[in-house]
């Protein structure tokens, strides 16, 4: 409990909050409106002109609600609190204007953009008109119906806040497993070279003393062996984590080749049909890796969330610069379409960006949907 209290307490404001905007001057207007309203037909008022005024003051604070939070709950129940009190030491029964309802934005406002030191401090603050209700009399059920009202407008801003939060450590998840990945294709990779490198070498040594061009043949293989390791490396060590301790197994890669393996014509299922085109030699391990892994992906995913594909076209070209990948299918989504905050698209995402290229997908204008990556085929780019 105290770990938790302390965790609480070190809680940072959430990000971004938003600034005064033009639809709260409009809606404090309305407030405005419907105080003055209020406060001229309401025959049971007492201290009409100071109730209108401090009504009016305190909306007028609301736009800054999310920027400072803590700060406006003690403007809005320090006032009231203050009225309350000396509506209890005069003995004088005053409730305000209904209109001041819009109070409970603060406590919302309070949770969903404060710190934990604020969030304990404000709802400290916010207590206060509770205690007072509490001593000046008021029957039981009001003063708990009170609290619950202002403590369940304080669970609605926390709701978004924490959901939010799980959501990027789910976000970090995904994009950390990326890395995982491709660190792994980076060993992989890079041991293969490495390998080559030795073996070479060893063999250039033996042959040295007797058979001089065979050896100038090996340093030829070695020095190529080791630019295209170092490129690799260059190419993805600076994306990945630094604190990766586990060593990954050596496992087999798939590369662009392989998505023609992915290709289907039978069964239940829809035609996935695949066609590779253009310069597809001589491309970096990872951008094969890569390649593969998004075609797979995109066909996952179509087959999981259309609706009655009949065909899934997958079409592959590559060019001197980059190599290009669409997946289309021809299914029915529904009125969102496939969520594009999906996990396994931004998993797609984060290694297309970590690799240099560039990723988009969405809907297609006569139905279906449509994935686009773009990988470059020498290292990333800046």
């Amino acid at each position: 409990m105290i770990d938790a209290a302390r965790s609480l307490w070190r809680e940072p404001r959430a990000p971004d909050p938003s600034g005064p905007a033009p639809r709260d001057w409009a809606f404090v207007a309305v407030l405005i409106v419907v105080a003055v309203g209020e406060a001229a037909t309401r025959t049971d008022l007492v201290w009409r002109p100071f109730s209108l005024v401090l009504t009016v003051a305190l909306a007028a604070t609301l736009p800054w609600r999310r920027v400072h939070p803590l700060a406006m709950v003690a403007i809005g129940f320090g006032a009231v609190s203050i009225a309350d009190l000396v509506g209890l030491v005069g003995d004088v029964e005053w409730d305000g204007l209904g209109t001041a309802v819009f109070l409970l934005l603060l406590p919302y406002a309070l949770t969903r953009w404060g710190s934990g030191r604020e969030v304990a401090s404000g709802l400290v603050i916010i207590a206060l008109p509770v205690v007072l209700t509490a001593l000046s009399g008021d029957p039981v059920a009001d003063v708990v119906g009170g609290a619950v009202v202002l403590l369940l407008a304080a669970t609605l801003g926390a709701v978004p806040r924490y959901q939010q939060a799980s959501r990027q450590q789910e976000l970090a998840g995904i994009r950390s497993r990326e890395r995982t990945e491709l660190a792994r294709e980076l060993h992989d990779t890079v041991a293969h070279h490495v390998s080559a490198i030795a073996v070479r070498a060893q063999a250039g040594r033996v042959l040295a003393a007797s058979h001089p061009g065979a050896a100038a043949d090996a340093l030829v293989v070695i020095e190529e062996e080791a630019s295209r390791a170092l490129d690799e490396m260059r190419s993805m060590v600076g994306a990945l984590r630094r604190d990766e301790a586990s060593r990954p197994d050596l496992v087999p890669q798939q590369g662009i080749r392989d998505i023609e393996r992915l290709a289907s014509s039978t069964g239940s299922g829809p035609l996935v049909d695949v066609e590779l085109s253009g310069d597809l030699a001589d491309l970096r391990p990872s951008v094969e890796a890569a390649g593969y892994r998004l075609a797979q992906e995109a066909i996952t995913n179509a087959l999981r969330h259309a609706r009655h594909p009949t065909c899934i076209r997958v079409r592959v070209a590559g060019n001197r610069d980059s190599v290009r990948l669409t997946v289309d299918d021809d299914g029915r989504y529904g009125a969102g379409g496939m969520s594009t905050s999906g996990f396994g698209l931004i998993g797609m995402a984060e290694r297309a960006k970590l690799l240099g290229g560039t990723f988009e997908a969405g809907p297609r204008a006569d139905g279906g949907w449509t994935v686009r990556a773009e990988l470059p085929r020498h290292g990333t780019t800046s």
